[in-house]
């Protein structure tokens, strides 16, 4: 391929890119303003769910609006409002307390942790939690440094609002991993989490492949939960090299496929991203903190989708 070739093919790529944003703004329903000033409401009734995520679903509007959410909103000590961030968070936390894994003793592994309250919140209900993130020099080489979410050792986990602070410094561990080369001393956990980190590792393939390989981490019958990118564009075009990938829906079929071939459990996929007013809206650079469920990146919607896993054996004590 010569010069003039490579120029017509970038061309096209950008031609392509621009077609697709243009297509995410003509797609755009503004929702109603009290969708985005103040969240949604405080539920006076809140607390944990119990049987919620029977599948592994994508991120929507409707459950914002539940007991549960607000319930862990609180525990997390955030406002409810919709973002899709939030909602990683607080689905990680109801999978997990559903499966009775947050309890006095239980063992959690947390990947790409950054400065997420999860550690502490899972630390006060008796976890002990080994929490990890890139080295030092790795997050300054990609970026991640500067971003304000990578942590800087254990001390950029410690929330004194959510876990005292004796009970935090005896309960949680900082490690420096590599997502893509994971320690082969990190075994026999009761649950392993991620929320929006595997989708940074390089490719499609790099993000499939750490799930899969995060199931070593666990003791027969634990339980991994991650969240990442969910392309609601295409189940063909996509990001799949990069600084950031976007899943489709046919690479979490294929994964489903391969780990349930492996012998492990996998909650049934539900990739209805829903269709409330919030669920409609796309969110645009500069991207706003509420609402924030769908958002345009290089011209594909996404959104956050949650994957539950038991590895094969017996089910975690």
């Amino acid at each position: 391929m010569d010069d003039r070739d490579l120029a017509l093919a970038a061309l096209g790529a950008r031609v392509a890119l621009l077609e697709r944003q243009v297509e995410a703004l003509a797609a755009q329903h503004l929702p109603d303003e009290r969708h985005w000033r103040g969240g949604p409401s405080i539920r006076s009734d809140r607390k944990p769910g119990r049987g919620i995520f029977r599948t592994s679903p994508a991120c929507r509007q409707s459950q914002f609006e539940t007991a549960w959410f607000s319930y862990w909103c609180e525990q997390l000590g955030a406002y409810p409002g919709y973002h899709r961030k939030l909602w990683e968070l607080v689905f990680i936390c109801q999978a997990l307390h559903e499966r009775k894994l947050l309890r006095p003793g239980s063992r959690g592994l947390g990947f790409g942790v950054g400065r997420e309250p999860l550690s502490a919140c899972f630390a006060a209900r008796g976890c002990h939690i080994t929490a990890t993130d890139q080295a030092a020099d790795e997050a300054v080489d990609t970026g991640w440094a500067d971003s304000g979410q990578h942590a800087l050792g254990k001390a950029a986990l410690m929330r004194p609002d959510l876990c005292p602070p004796d009970v935090f410094d005896r309960s949680v561990e900082f490690r420096a991993v590599d997502m893509n080369a994971i320690p082969d001393d990190l075994v026999d956990f009761d649950f392993c989490w991620s929320a929006c980190a595997l989708e940074h590792l390089g490719s499609l393939k790099a993000g499939m492949d750490f799930i899969e390989r995060s199931l070593g981490t666990l003791a027969p019958g634990g339980v991994a939960v991650h969240t990442t990118e969910l392309n609601l564009t295409s189940d063909s075009e996509t990001l799949s090299e990069g600084g950031t990938v976007l899943y489709r829906p046919r690479d979490f079929h294929e994964l489903v496929r391969q780990l349930q071939a492996g012998g492990h459990r996998v909650m049934p996929l539900d990739l209805n991203a829903g269709n409330g007013p919030v669920d409609r809206y796309i969110d645009i650079p500069p991207y706003r903190n509420d609402p924030h469920l769908r958002l345009s990146v290089a011209g594909f919607v996404t959104t956050s989708v949650g994957l539950i896993v038991q590895k094969a054996g017996q089910t975690a004590k």
